[in-house]
């Protein structure tokens, strides 16, 4: 996991400067920038593996930011909030954040959210494409390895690491109820705020991907009352070598 590039995004001189520090004493490389401008001349010139971002910047706020990062790349994206509001919270989910940390926070517990965020968005090496894990669902195939999703007419669904997370745990578990500690678990770890809602969020975005992907998916992942959610459809393996 060291030698990772991690960018912060952060106004405030000191706090970035702190965070910089920390980082580079648990092995990663930073890059930093105190606003959108900056970080747009430092991506210029790097691709780090993961974006720190503050929500509050002078100039061009972090959830635009996000937003226009994300209509461009799967770049991983931790967002920083100072509001205790969760409305900034969703907001950041749902234009493509993979995840967020209140201000103050512990630098462990933010060092613990990249370390699980880099995770999730590594692509799993294998030996061949015998070795992959490929199932259908629909018409769509999701390679669990490969962390890809192709619709059936070749294009590949563009979803963040965190809607992939989701939707691996769908596709390993289908037809059963899922709750949403159990997707919040699974998903972002034992640090998971047992009362966070943001799950909903997640779920109503990767639904209208994969709608937008293959409108017959509309109701493949079904709201259960006071259960969770359930996805209703079949899912096979796709043999070594098999196409849809």
């Amino acid at each position: 996991m060291t030698g990772r590039t991690i960018m912060i995004v952060e106004d405030d001189s000191e706090i970035r400067s702190l965070l910089s520090d920390f980082l580079t004493r648990e092995g990663f490389t930073t890059v930093c920038a105190e606003d959108g401008a900056a970080m747009d001349r430092a991506l210029a010139q790097a691709r780090p593996d993961l974006v720190v971002l503050d929500i509050m910047l002078p100039g061009e706020d972090g959830l635009s930011i996000c937003r226009r990062l994300r209509a461009t790349s799967t770049l991983p994206i931790l967002m920083l909030t100072a509001k205790a509001d969760d409305i900034d919270r969703i907001v950041g989910l749902e234009i493509g954040a993979d995840d967020y940390l209140p201000k103050p926070f512990n630098p462990r517990e933010l060092l613990a959210r990249i370390r699980a965020i880099l995770r999730r968005s590594e692509p799993v090496p294998v030996a061949g494409v015998a070795a992959t894990r490929r199932v259908i669902f629909g018409n769509l195939v999701a390679d669990l390895h490969g962390r890809a999703v192709l619709a059936s007419n070749g294009r590949t669904v563009d979803l963040t690491s965190a809607e992939f997370d989701l939707l691996a745990c769908f596709l390993e578990r289908p037809k059963r109820v899922l709750s949403r500690d159990q997707l919040l678990d699974w998903t972002r770890g034992r640090n998971a705020d047992p009362f966070d809602r943001t799950i909903d969020v997640s779920v109503s975005r990767l639904r209208r991907k994969l709608v937008d992907a293959e409108p017959q998916l509309a109701d493949a992942i079904k709201t259960v009352r006071n259960g969770g959610y359930l996805f209703a459809i079949d899912v096979r393996a796709l043999p070594s070598g098999g196409a849809v």
